[in-house]
């Protein structure tokens, strides 16, 4: 997928909306079909029927089990196209052991600009059990990722358009994200704030040569922005101590965002301290967030 440059509208002619047929997924298809309309784009609607441990346990219960799985995902797939209706769009189902091996085939074959997907929001013992598929996506895939959260069910009612846009970063990697956030602020006309964390100070300890200041975070977030940048409002550069999650969390409830940007790493290029911090800070946000999150790996 090629760089952004700011300035340049955010191509989205192509909406892979992939969908398991949960409420999660539900929730996610208006938003997909939002963003379609908005944008003129098409939607590849994808299901990955897994099987069940039980499939096969005898021939004719796999059988069965199989046919049962088809009949009922055609069924659910008819819902979808009915919320699709006038817009261009495709169907698929696959069977595969795992959804990702389907999508990341998927994606060679046709250029996706931007993936929606619901999210159970697990977390815990819970997401240790059952893993986070819409991690693991946003980790591996370079296409942009729109998850809706449990928490951001109830926001939906925009239209498709942004009009705030909350922009977290930690500054590493310098990633193509910023210009995502700032190309879709121009083209929705949105507000835009930039969001840096910074750790708390502990108390009787001098602060780390490697620590920035309040001001040397305001200058980097200002420089951003470049020069000739069309927005319609100025960002507004924000910095805040402690935990980055709950930070980021926290200042989009008070901003009223309609969306999250981050810039994420890729699961193959942490190291384990970043794979410890960073990644739950990204998890965190997509699976709490009071809004959708779209996930740009640098």
């Amino acid at each position: 997928m090629s760089t952004v440059s700011v300035g340049k509208q955010i191509e989205l002619k192509n909406v892979l909306f992939l969908t398991d047929f949960s409420e999660s997924s539900a929730a996610a298809l208006p938003v997909a079909a939002m963003i379609a309309r908005s944008y003129g784009a098409k939607v590849t609607a994808l299901h990955v029927l897994v099987p069940s441990v039980y499939t096969y346990m005898t021939p004719e219960v796999s059988t069965d089990l199989l046919d049962t799985q088809d009949d009922l995902a055609k069924s659910q797939l008819r819902k979808v196209e009915a919320e699709l209706a006038g817009l261009p769009y495709e169907c698929v189902i696959e069977r595969s052991a795992a959804v990702w091996p389907v999508l990341s085939k998927l994606l060679e074959q046709t250029d996706m600009h931007l993936i929606v997907l619901g999210t159970h929001g697990r977390t815990g013992l819970s997401k240790a059990a059952f893993g986070s598929t819409a991690e693991e996506i946003f980790r591996r895939t370079t296409v942009p990722v729109l998850t809706i959260g449990p928490a951001a069910r109830s926001r939906m009612h925009n239209g498709g358009r942004f009009r705030c846009i909350l922009f977290a970063t930690d500054f590493n990697p310098i990633s193509i994200a910023s210009a995502y956030a700032m190309s879709l602020a121009q083209e929705n006309e949105s507000r835009l704030v930039l969001l840096h964390v910074l750790p708390t100070p502990k108390p009787g300890k001098a602060n780390s040569l490697d620590d920035l200041s309040v001001a040397e975070a305001l200058h980097r977030l200002e420089a951003l922005l470049p020069r000739d940048a069309k927005l319609g409002c100025r960002p507004e550069p924000v910095v805040e101590y402690g935990q980055p999650g709950a930070q980021i969390l926290a200042a989009a409830q008070r901003c009223r965002a309609d969306l999250i940007v981050l810039g994420v790493r890729g699961m193959d290029t942490l190291t384990k301290l970043a794979t410890r911090v960073e990644r739950a800070t990204a998890y965190e946000v997509v699976a709490h967030a009071p809004c959708p999150v779209l996930t740009v790996r640098g």
